[in-house]
């Protein structure tokens, strides 16, 4: 039988890249362990500074997988994943290896780890729920999911255009609510899932430094490149964290100070919405920071 799977998950800035290096050494390098990534936006290729990927060079040595998957002109689909990220693993557990899970966009955690089915597209329907919710807003769309799923309007942000299109568009296709594809926790693989429990002024501070690291490191010079390979025409990628304010900085409606705190408030929201979503899955482990936690967590998989 295989080795459960090592999910390092939760809230973006609590360093679980690094945990899941430490860990994959202490197992016996990379000989022994490879990583999957489970960011969304790592799967795009270009997006390196603002999504404080890993460069090639600070991996140790170690496989990574789901990694500059896509351009920036293409859409990321959580059932596509799925499906490559679940054939990954089951590579690396050919190989006699143990597969390390790590990233906080926690339905793509899910999506691996649990039975998790998604509903088809039908790009007609989503195309007209999109075009009402620019002629109408997004607010008429999501009073609706409150009346046709009230459970489902629960769990999405009222502003939240994407997700509220999503469901408004499975409920069309299925004649089921949306909620009915997010079931009860139900293992589709055997895991381990651990999270770094940062205190929330730590946190806070190292989101606003990785703010200014990104800014400073060379975002702004990354987000031309991107723009140049079509940033703009994906919905997906220009509105994520960091690259919506850098952006906005390149084309002349923010100054670079107001990205920085627009970037940090965006974040410290990200990371409360990550936290509330891994807080709700019982299996995870939540463990507290300290010099120990790597062997403390390899300790667990022994």
């Amino acid at each position: 039988m295989s080795q459960p799977v090592l999910a390092a998950v939760g809230p973006t800035a609590t360093g679980k890249s690094d945990l899941a290096l430490d860990i994959v050494e202490l197992l016996g390098g990379p000989e022994e362990a490879e990583v999957v990534n489970a960011d969304a936006m790592q799967l795009y290729r270009g997006m390196d500074i603002g999504t404080a990927k890993l460069p090639a060079a600070e991996r140790r040595g170690i496989a990574h997988h789901q990694l500059d998957v896509l351009d920036v002109t293409q859409e990321a689909s959580v059932a596509a994943y799925q499906r490559a990220a679940r054939a990954d693993i089951a590579a690396i557990h050919e190989r006699g290896k143990r597969a390390v899970l790590v990233g906080g966009s926690g339905l793509y955690v899910r999506a691996v780890l649990d039975e998790l089915d998604f509903p088809g597209t039908d790009p007609a329907v989503r195309a007209r729920l999109e075009r009402r919710s620019e002629q109408e807003g997004t607010a008429a769309l999501y009073e609706e999911l409150t009346v046709r799923d009230p459970a489902a309007a629960r769990r999405i942000l009222p502003g939240n255009t994407r997700r509220i299109v999503r469901a408004l568009e499975v409920i069309e296709l299925t004649g089921r609510p949306f909620s009915a594809s997010l079931p009860e926790h139900t293992p589709h693989l055997p895991a381990v899932q651990v999270a770094i429990d940062v205190p929330r002024e730590e946190l806070d501070r190292r989101i606003t430094a990785r703010a200014a690291a990104m800014l400073d490191g060379g975002l702004l010079d990354e987000v031309h490149d991107l723009l140049a390979a079509g940033l703009a025409e994906s919905r997906t990628a220009s509105r994520a964290v960091g690259y919506a304010q850098a952006v906005a900085v390149v084309e002349g409606r923010m100054t670079t100070a107001q990205a920085h705190e627009a970037i940090t408030v965006a974040t410290r929201q990200l990371a409360r919405r990550q936290e509330k979503w891994f807080r709700r899955d019982p299996r995870v482990r939540w463990l507290p920071l300290g010099p120990d936690l790597a062997e403390r967590v390899a300790g667990m998989l022994r």
